[in-house]
């Protein structure tokens, strides 16, 4: 009616006359049904237990609790009541790349580069338990072998400050892309010290090599030979085995010695920046705090 109004430049009564139609069809507004509002509701209460579901989910739970509802009367509920289903957030990434490998970026000297990474296992009854490594990958020393059921970020950060008040503060960090290890709380930590994060392309854990190398070692001289009884059964274990590892273990890369025995020979040739007290290093005079 408006359109033959504006094409013919004529009043609504004029083109109501014409068409024989009366004039209140023009000013009629369709009210909702109280049955729409009240589908309308528990459509609501569905999408709040089912965020994931579309309309034609929703309505198939609808049949089911005895409504008689149609899939375009759901559609036309669903499309007023402005529901749609959200899209997946894709999780962030790291910003890692195959320019920190640690065939690309080999370690140097001590405490040039420390890598570290989480290895899984369990007690007898099934139970799962994390082993946080951590391994300079000069002189293939393990510093720390924590052990948990669950490590957070947090975790992390304590064992890290821990080892570099008794070791130093390494110039360089290579890991992979695991949510403890980009968590913005160690992010923002490390550059604080001043320590360089080398993060390895997501999904090449040959990149970080050295530590899988040693992860290995782990799981087939250690794990995989004994049964863990409890967490605190598997720390006292690992701190054994670690004791082994670095003071008793030949290693063929560093010439058949030990790690201990390759670190004491690099002692005195190692660069002053790399044993420094951890003050001078993060050029900090204050004290370690860790949050």
């Amino acid at each position: 009616m408006q359109a033959l109004q504006r094409k013919f430049s004529v009043s609504e009564r004029r083109a109501c006359e014409v068409l024989d139609q009366p004039r209140s069809s023009q000013r009629y507004v369709g009210q909702p049904k109280d049955e729409d509002a009240r589908l309308t509701k528990k459509i609501l209460e569905l999408v709040r237990q089912r965020p994931r579901f579309g309309y034609r989910r929703i309505a198939v739970l609808l049949r089911r609790a005895g409504e008689v509802i149609n899939d375009k009367r759901m559609y036309r509920l669903w499309k007023t009541a402005g529901l749609k289903v959200p899209r997946k957030r894709r999780k962030q990434r790291s910003s890692g790349n195959k320019h920190n490998a640690c065939h690309v970026v080999p370690a140097g000297f001590t405490n040039d580069v420390w890598t570290w990474d989480f290895v899984h296992s369990s007690t007898v009854d099934g139970r799962t338990l994390r082993f946080l490594n951590i391994v300079d990958e000069y002189t293939r020393l393990c510093l720390s072998i924590k052990v948990g059921r669950s490590i957070t970020s947090e975790d992390a950060i304590d064992t890290l400050a821990e080892l570099f008040s008794m070791h130093g503060v390494p110039k360089r960090l290579r890991c992979d892309n695991g949510p403890e290890f980009i968590s913005s709380a160690i992010k923002r930590w490390l550059c604080t010290l001043g320590v360089d994060v080398l993060y390895i392309e997501p999904g090449s854990p040959w990149q970080n090599g050295l530590c899988e190398s040693f992860n290995g070692k782990l799981r087939d001289e250690y794990l995989h030979q004994t049964e863990l009884l409890s967490e605190a059964d598997a720390r006292l274990k690992a701190r054994a085995w670690r004791e082994d590892f670095n003071d008793h273990r030949p290693h063929s890369s560093l010439g058949y010695l030990t790690p201990s025995e390759f670190a004491r020979r690099c002692a005195d040739s190692a660069p002053f920046a790399a044993r420094t007290p951890l003050h001078q290093h993060s050029e900090q005079s204050e004290p370690l705090f860790v949050s």
